[in-house]
């Protein structure tokens, strides 16, 4: 079965994660990375997910998982250690359309959480449909090395560059093709060697 890739806009979106313990942790502070409104629900909840809550980013339902936790949900995350609990979370949101990922349960997923490499707005995601989430992280790893920090700032200057052409008479074609040109690998090396040439003449004025 083929997955379809996108990239999903949660920003105050109704976002459900069953289970509070390390399991969930890291899958709370992705959606908060995203601007999602959180609901977190379980009997108990670690430390961390405890500080999260009393500074207000994520609301905690303290009790076992109902199926009426899902109301008005976009997604939900069954983050808990039974599998019972994961399954009957996964089982009421098929029967509400609602999306699901069951972490580390492929069979209750209909989406699955990839390795992302994050510049900025840059960012790069490996999916292995659950394979092998091991060779996800090594490709992470190998990708960081490859795209350094500073494409963050290229890229925001890229896109300013981008809105700037648009707003002006240049040809549709000579456009694009300037675009392509000043994304080239080319045109991100002469961005940074002018970067550290600034940075070396500032030095030598002080």
């Amino acid at each position: 079965m083929g997955l379809f890739p996108l990239f999903l806009k949660l920003e105050a979106r109704r976002c459900i994660v069953v289970g509070a313990g390390n399991i969930a942790e890291s899958k709370i502070r992705s959606l908060l990375d995203s601007n999602a409104d959180v609901h977190v629900v379980a009997p108990h909840a670690s430390e961390a997910i405890q500080a999260l809550v009393r500074t207000g980013s994520v609301e905690w339902h303290q009790h076992e998982f109902l199926p009426a936790d899902l109301d008005g949900a976009f997604l939900v995350i069954a983050a808990t250690s039974s599998s019972e609990v994961n399954g009957a979370v996964f089982q009421e949101a098929q029967r509400r359309g609602v999306l699901c990922n069951a972490v580390d349960d492929p069979e209750h997923c209909d989406f699955y959480y990839g390795a992302v490499v994050r510049r900025g707005d840059l960012q790069i995601a490996i999916s292995t449909a659950g394979h092998s989430p091991a060779l996800a992280q090594r490709l992470r790893v190998q990708l960081e090395a490859q795209f350094e920090p500073e494409y963050a700032t290229w890229l925001e200057q890229l896109g300013n560059t981008r809105a700037r052409l648009f707003e002006s008479n240049v040809d549709p074609e000579e456009r694009k093709a300037l675009l392509h040109q000043l994304a080239s690998g080319h045109a991100f090396e002469a961005a940074q060697l002018a970067s550290v040439n600034l940075v070396a003449k500032e030095q030598g004025g002080l």
